[in-house]
């Protein structure tokens, strides 16, 4: 079996299995399967390679000197642009992976930089440069981080509510991120395990629809997210998203029912009908189904650029190296798309996050805020 196909446990959730006549939306009002490139098998995608995108030997030129120049000018993250910056051997490159990403299968994975052969402040300034031309970072935490780093500082495991899913080693279950789009650079991978798992949104609703009609109208709906578990610093306790958006025709899926369950821990927060239950549930069973997704392996060097509209991603459980240095360690970009997809108001994180150039509401920025390549190339040792 896939070891990205482990299902997430529903034992002692109330569950209503049995068919619902009354539903929030009819059935002839809930949108068509989805036919378009994003509606993929991992299965099918693993008996080819079309996904992954090698860099000739120019483009890793032209990245490694704009990355130099990038660490000696060591610019403001919150401000520099893309235009400071201009690509040339590489940026018919970068218009084909915004275009995979944005309309077509939903993600796309780089290779050819010598992360190996770098320093780690040279490979995040490549990674942060190619960020910019890809879309425009957004802040990952209330202090303002806009580089961050998947790097274990804890043993805690994924059902201890203080755990935060980027310093652990246990598996994360499928879910989506806070951005348009999100990506990883691998620096050194684990000693063993730590599969990057991605699973088609467009699919797994698709499988929905054709089993349980009734219930896929409730995705379009709003849920409780929480939003404590995902940052200790966060300012509310929940935000509010439906799991589905359709608006111009165009497709969208925020999901993760981990944050959607948790959320009903908190007073105030009104409690999931039986339905509701049973469609998330649905959700996890298709999505941890044999087939439905693609496991990937990083290499040091590797960039995997993914929408967080368009497909939902996972990571096995890893055992890490001892020495510090070699630890499993990936840097993380959130962005904002330049392509302005079109979501329903408040889609997912859109009404939360922060965007770079100013923290939230204008005010002071953290005490220990960093907006230098240098320094963000250092993970913080938080757990």
């Amino acid at each position: 079996m896939s070891l990205c196909a482990v299902e997430q446990d529903w034992v002692g959730l109330p569950l209503d299995t049995g068919w619902q006549m009354e539903t929030i939306m009819r059935v002839a009002d809930i949108p068509d399967p989805v036919h378009t490139e994003a509606a993929w098998r991992g299965d099918r995608l693993m008996t080819g390679e079309d996904w992954v995108y090698t860099l000739d030997d120019r483009q890793v030129a032209e990245l490694e000197a704009l990355g130099t120049r990038f660490l000696a000018d060591d610019p403001d993250l919150r401000f520099v642009q893309a235009a400071d910056y201009p690509l040339d051997a590489a940026a018919d490159a970068v218009r084909s992976w915004r275009r995979d990403v944005d309309f077509g299968r939903g993600f796309v994975l780089v290779r050819g930089l010598k992360s190996h052969l770098y320093s780690d402040a040279l490979s995040a300034a490549i990674y942060y440069v190619l960020g910019l031309h890809m879309g425009d970072p957004i802040r990952q935490n209330e202090m303002g981080d806009l580089l961050d780093h998947v790097y274990a500082t804890s043993d805690k495991t994924m059902d201890d509510p203080t755990a935060l899913s980027s310093k652990v080693r246990d598996k994360l279950v499928y879910h989506s991120d806070s951005s348009d789009i999100v990506a990883l650079m691998c620096l050194r991978g684990a000693k063993q395990g730590g599969l990057s798992c991605l699973v088609s949104g467009a699919e797994i609703y698709n499988e929905i629809l054709r089993r349980r009609p009734d219930l896929a109208g409730l995705l379009l709906e709003p849920f409780h997210w929480d939003w404590r578990r995902q940052d200790h610093n966060a300012p509310a306790d929940t935000y509010t998203s439906p799991v589905v958006s359709v608006e111009e025709g165009v497709f969208s899926m925020y999901a993760g029912s981990l944050y959607i369950l948790t959320a009903q821990e908190y007073p105030g927060v009104p409690k999931l009908s039986d339905d509701q239950i049973e469609v998330l549930r649905l959700f996890d069973e298709i999505t941890y189904e044999p087939g439905m997704a693609i496991e990937m392996d990083f290499r040091p060097g590797d960039i995997q650029w993914l929408s967080n509209y368009a497909a939902l991603h996972a990571r096995t459980a890893f055992d890490d190296w001892p020495e510090p240095q070699r630890k499993r360690h990936l840097l993380r970009l959130w962005l904002s798309s330049h392509t302005d997809r079109p979501v329903v108001p408040g889609f997912g994180k859109n009404g939360v996050v922060q965007h770079r150039a100013q923290s939230r509401d204008g005010a002071s920025e953290h005490p220990d805020a960093r907006f230098s390549i240098r320094e963000m190339s250092v993970p913080r040792l938080i757990s």
